[in-house]
């Protein structure tokens, strides 16, 4: 058995892939590999008691149990303990294995992004206090501190000081000016990256900041009711340069489609029935592209007209090539300027 999963996932294109017969040779290598088959009946061990133990690395891998037929409740257990999915012995084991590796693999980097979409979020909530801080810079200190520095230029421009007061008076405008300098960096902060300060302790760099991404591909509506699937989607969108606007509905989106500066409609769709777009009317002359999130079945997408029909869970990895290459062939959108 072990020997033709081995060639069937070899010929499926896994390279690195580890046979071991036994749960303590598995353990070493477990936290190598994306994704696990496990027999629950192995010889020094039932697979279920090993499963927490391959579940406790930092990142640990999928793992898919192998279970005997008619053994439901320990395939059930094995979900609850946190296996990403099980499969049967018996004559469907080898058509189903393809699939299943192929969705776990798939799921694991869905959880990746996100874990990105989470550091994003944070990023952005302490981007927000920042500018709070910043207001409060220029209330409380940018404005004493230049009435303070005007007191010294007036005290410059006089006749009557010593050369050692003249000295000292440039040196407290100099250091003030430093300040000065130091408030308007913080206003102009794009960016919340942190550098040691001592050991223990970081401060927030105000060095130079990422120049804003030179690509902008136009509008992007999205309309993925799946909070993580959408917040997924729209960050992966922005990395590729649109703008996303979130739209809630399916015919609240065609009607977002009709403004000018959509150059991209997703849409998640169950991908069958008699109306597999919900409502949402595609027009044939569109200038923008029309991609599909298929749940289930997919014939109905495939011929609802759509340029790219992806089958979910999708693959971030490859998501925004496939969504590029869809796009219609026309150079990519530049912020309008005003002007004659």
């Amino acid at each position: 058995m072990a020997s033709m999963l081995l060639a069937l996932l070899e010929n499926e294109g896994y390279q690195h892939i580890t046979l071991v017969d036994r749960g303590a040779a598995a353990i070493e290598p477990a936290g190598q590999h994306d994704v696990i088959l496990l027999d629950n009946q192995l010889p020094d061990i039932a697979g279920i008691d090993l499963l927490p133990r391959l579940l406790a690395f930092p990142d640990p891998p999928s793992v898919i149990m192998v279970t005997g037929e008619g053994n439901e409740e320990l395939a059930a257990n094995a979900l609850r303990l946190g296996a990403e999915d099980y499969l049967v012995k018996g004559p469907k084991l080898l058509e189903a294995l393809p699939g299943l590796v192929e969705r776990a693999r798939r799921n694991r980097l869905l959880r990746s992004a996100k874990a990105q979409v989470e550091h994003e979020l944070v990023r952005a909530e302490r981007l927000a206090a920042i500018g709070e801080m910043t207001v409060t810079l220029h209330h409380e200190l940018n404005n004493p501190l230049m009435g303070a520095l005007a007191e010294v230029e007036l005290l410059l421009a006089g006749g009557t000081l010593s050369q050692e007061q003249r000295g000292g008076l440039q040196v407290v405008r100099d250091q003030m000016l430093r300040m000065r300098d130091i408030v308007k960096r913080a206003g102009d902060l794009q960016r919340a990256d942190s550098t040691d300060y001592l050991t223990g302790l970081s401060m927030i760099s105000l060095g130079g900041q990422d120049p804003a991404p030179a690509v902008h591909r136009g509008r992007a509506v999205l309309c993925v009711p799946d909070r993580e699937l959408a917040r997924i989607s729209a960050l992966l969108l922005r990395h590729a340069g649109f703008r996303v606007d979130r739209i809630q509905t399916p015919p609240e989106a065609a009607q977002e489609a009709a403004r000018l500066d959509t150059t991209l409609v997703v849409l998640s769709v169950p991908g069958s029935g008699d109306d597999p777009l919900l409502g949402f009317g595609a027009s044939p002359h569109r200038a923008y592209a029309l991609v599909l999130l298929v749940s289930g079945d997919r014939a109905g997408a495939d011929s609802a007209g759509a340029d790219l029909v992806l089958t979910l869970p999708f693959d971030p990895a490859e998501f925004t090539q496939e969504v590029l290459a869809a796009m219609p062939a026309s150079p990519p959108r530049s912020p309008s300027r005003a002007g004659g």
